[in-house]
């Protein structure tokens, strides 16, 4: 069986990509944020008031999960760093499966943010 050696900046570059693509979704949220107020100065039929207040409860709660990975990233790094300064290039099992799971959060919000999204451009596109 063949071993494969991860490294510190191996984990660190896919850090660095779920970092822009988090804060890539919080620059997103905030120009549908805005979207919806402006929305919800056009319209006064409470059921379309409370599909903005659904959305703007999802984008919340979507807001808080961000805060948390990127937390999560930050420790990891952390972690690292401080096997880097010690000199310890490669990381233990527990650390590496940390990351792997993490890795799966990651796809998961991905797919939740995705399903957001289309629910929210099929609300615009109705009551735009």
């Amino acid at each position: 069986m063949e071993t494969q050696v991860f490294f510190n900046s191996d984990l660190h570059f896919e850090h660095v990509q779920w970092q822009r693509e988090l804060l890539f979704w919080e620059d997103e949220l905030k120009s549908f944020k805005n979207k919806l107020e402006e929305l919800a100065t056009r319209w006064t039929d409470k059921s379309v008031l409370a599909q903005l207040e659904q959305f703007q409860n999802k984008f919340i709660r979507h807001g808080e999960v961000i805060d948390e990975l990127q937390h999560e990233i930050n420790v990891h790094e952390t972690n690292m760093a401080e096997h880097s300064i010690k000199n310890e290039e490669v990381l233990d099992y527990s650390l590496l499966k940390n990351h792997i799971n993490f890795r799966s959060k990651i796809e998961t919000q991905r797919s939740i943010y995705q399903d957001l999204k289309k629910d929210l451009f099929r609300f615009l596109s109705k009551y735009m």
